[in-house]
């Protein structure tokens, strides 16, 4: 396995760290439309495609183009979601309960694939259950945002939850990653049309460092997908995906604490921690179940006997 892992692994929790302490800024100081972030941000999914396609052979399966689709929708739909979502409530919030859509894929494969519950899955279900609570009751109160920040939260959880099963389940038929990633752009540049009705067409009179800001911080957000796939192809899933899937809000929720001089309430704090750790056992479980199964097949097609040395 190569160390190279590690570097791609950084930049990814530095990139999706940054982008979502400070995504929600050309809102918050320009009042730049939220749908008009998110017009940015399909379109610097260009980028990564562009790099995850090249070398790759584009399958033309139509399983390939409805899986596809699926994950893109899902995946570009929790994105107009949270931008939404950023307008309302506090990213060090917002992202903890977002890690927590594991749980749903977990649920999900359970109830639709028979798959059995690890030990450790079922603590990260359990400490995600609470922490919706715990964010629940630190919403309730009023001290932690305005608006309906917690149930778009919420929505986008199940929504990337959702589009990680679908992922997995495009895996297995032997869909390959760029293809993937290619009808994920396809699905985000898709729905530009709804956001732009959504806000009534395009804005008029925003500063020069509105789309600028929100460029920037749209652009790291797409590279970071890049990030992940080429940690990915690098190093053990399950290091790689726990490790980034823990950092990164980490990442946010410091700068977010720093930029904006605030503290949550103790209920979000317990919400925080109970988040970040339950999503990191479920991430964990699962990869580790995956690797087990495909280096189990490795054996079994070379005809070795389990647990014998290869």
């Amino acid at each position: 396995m190569s160390r190279s892992w590690m570097t791609y692994a950084l930049l990814l929790v530095l990139s999706w760290g940054v982008w979502g302490a400070f995504s929600g800024l050309p809102t918050a100081n320009y009042g730049y439309p939220d749908e008009m972030v998110y017009v940015i941000w399909a379109f610097t999914m260009l980028i990564p495609a562009f790099f995850a396609l090249r070398g790759s052979t584009w399958d033309k399966r139509g399983v390939a183009a409805g899986y596809g689709l699926a994950i893109g929708l899902t995946g570009a739909g929790g994105q107009l979601l949270l931008f939404k979502a950023l307008t309302m409530g506090p990213a060090y919030l917002i992202f903890p309960l977002i890690a927590l859509s594991p749980a749903i894929t977990v649920l999900l494969a359970v109830v639709l694939l028979r798959e059995r519950l690890t030990r450790l899955a079922v603590v990260g279900v359990v400490l995600a259950l609470v922490a919706v609570v715990m964010f629940s009751i630190s919403s309730s109160d009023g001290t932690e945002g305005t608006g309906p920040w917690l149930l778009l939260a919420i929505l986008i959880c199940v929504a990337w939850g959702v589009q990680a099963f679908f992922m997995r389940k495009a895996a297995t038929l032997g869909v390959n990653d760029g293809t993937t990633f290619g009808w994920m752009t396809i699905s985000g540049l898709v729905l530009v049309p709804v956001a732009l009705l959504m806000m009534g067409g395009l804005p008029s009179g925003a500063p020069w460092q509105a789309p600028t800001l929100a460029a920037g911080t749209q652009l790291l957000n797409a590279v970071g997908a890049l990030f992940l796939v080429m940690a990915l192809s690098r190093g053990k899933a399950s290091i790689v995906a726990p490790t980034t899937n823990a950092l990164a809000p980490v990442l946010t929720i410091l700068l977010s604490l720093a930029f904006y001089q605030t503290l949550p309430s103790v209920p979000a704090a317990i919400g925080i921690v109970l988040a970040l750790v339950g999503s990191t056992l479920m991430v964990y479980s699962d990869e580790k179940r995956g690797e087990s199964v495909a280096e189990g097949a490795v054996v079994q097609e070379r005809g070795v006997t389990p647990g014998a040395r290869v």
